[in-house]
């Protein structure tokens, strides 16, 4: 039996071979290039940090024994919260004080890690009032919140945005019901607006399953998608590439280091080309992120404090 998602700590107010390409860059609000990360052959390895209890820092912390290089490439911001304004009647981008934290200090928290090769990423999570990515009343509605994503983006010196929907609790409010559109006019405003940036699908909720309206279908907007389910084996169902799924998910420090081996084994051998991690911490994990890069680099982890 699959074990949702997380096991999520909050607030009282809430609350991916790696692609050389990937790796390269200039941050938006700096403009000071990006020094290339060590070459690493394999998947894309991607690590979600709990800015609640913990520094995106640690990201940084993890390189391969043989040759040095990064172990992850992505390192996803969670979360800020898609939250409903009773006034406007609208959905609104929210961070609580953590990721504002974060953000704020954008210097000392994501261009050390930009510079290093990795990429820094914010994930969107719902947040119990009604707003979601599904139920944009209007396309106007979903483009005036791309805006506010990309805006942030651009603020911050960000690398993408990662879209997670869960705990949306649509119908709060007076919200509508997911419908078939407002996904879809989500992500084709946010990539119109940023092409170049990262978007990914953390594959759950109702706008996982609804990326085709009109005519249009957004699969081809996203540059990853992965399995929500941590210990489990679940290809995403978006037919992406398989270089850009993650049909592996592991909990560091949750799910056995046996698991996240088989895991990344098979994330190899069946050809695929992210591997996701969830909950990094401050301790020193090197034996778990050995566990899965033995299997995806032929390298332990080394830790660096």
């Amino acid at each position: 039996m699959f074990t949702p998602v997380r096991s999520r700590i909050r607030t009282a107010a809430l609350a991916l071979s790696a692609i050389t390409a990937l790796a390269l860059g200039a941050t938006a609000t700096t403009g000071a290039a990006a020094a290339p990360a060590l070459a690493k052959q394999g998947p894309t390895s991607v690590a979600y940090v709990e800015v609640n209890n913990n520094s995106m820092l640690n990201v940084g912390k993890y390189t391969l024994a043989n040759g040095g290089g990064n172990v992850f490439d992505v390192a996803v911001i969670f979360a800020a919260n898609i939250n409903y304004d009773t006034g406007t009647k609208a959905a609104t981008l929210y961070f609580n004080e953590n990721v504002q934290r974060v953000l704020d200090n954008a210097a000392t928290q994501i261009r050390p890690l930009q510079q290093k090769g990795i990429k820094v990423v914010l994930s969107v999570l719902g947040n119990h009032q009604g707003a979601g990515f599904a139920n944009f009343p209007s396309q106007q509605a979903a483009s005036t919140f791309a805006k506010q994503l990309s805006d942030t983006v651009a603020k911050y010196g960000l690398d993408g945005i990662d879209f997670d929907d869960e705990y949306a609790e649509y119908g709060n409010n007076g919200t509508g019901q997911p419908n078939a559109s407002s996904f879809v006019y989500l992500v084709s405003a946010l990539r119109a607006n940023m092409p170049d940036k990262i978007i990914s699908l953390y594959n759950i909720g109702p706008a996982a399953s609804r990326l085709s309206y009109g005519g249009v279908d957004i699969t081809s907007k996203f540059d990853y998608a992965w399995n929500p389910y941590y210990g489990t084996w679940q290809v995403p169902g978006i037919a992406l590439p398989k270089s850009k799924l993650s049909p592996a998910a592991v909990e560091i420090g949750g799910t056995s280091q046996s698991t996240a081996a088989s895991l990344a084994r098979r994330t190899v051998s069946e050809g695929y080309g992210v591997y996701l991690t969830y909950n990094l911490d401050g301790a020193d994990r090197s034996a778990d992120v050995s566990a899965f890069t033995r299997e995806l680099y032929g390298s332990d982890a080394r830790y660096t404090p």
